[in-house]
């Protein structure tokens, strides 16, 4: 004896399979979008009380780096070194933060590993 569904769920399951196909391949081409407006952005940080200013594409390319002559001192090189990682990490943060709101209003918060 087989067992079998009731009639008005059978053959429900290619549609149903079907339509998820659909919206996944609708949620990857708008994840595609966002991804490219992201990657023409360029998003702007600054560090050691405004001694830094990066501006680096979506991407994740530093476009530019500009410093205060005030923090360039030959005697102590160690406080710019330590300005510029600091300005670094804060423009990759922020891209890092953008990328994943603007990712999270096309995906409406599923967070599916290897998606972005």
């Amino acid at each position: 004896m087989k067992a079998r569904l009731p009639a008005e769920y059978q053959n429900k399951g290619a549609a149903n399979m079907n339509q998820m196909i659909r919206q996944a391949q609708k949620m990857q081409e708008d994840m595609a979008e966002v991804q490219e407006k992201l990657n023409g952005t360029e998003f702007t940080a600054t560090a050691g009380g405004g001694m830094i200013e990066l501006v680096m594409t979506g991407d994740k390319k530093l476009k530019s780096v500009k410093l205060n002559p005030d923090c360039i001192d030959k005697d102590n090189p160690e406080d710019l070194e330590d300005i510029i990682v600091a300005g670094v990490n804060a423009i990759i943060e922020k891209v890092e933060e953008e990328t994943s709101k603007e990712m999270e209003k096309v995906t409406g918060g599923l967070n599916v590993p290897g998606l972005f």
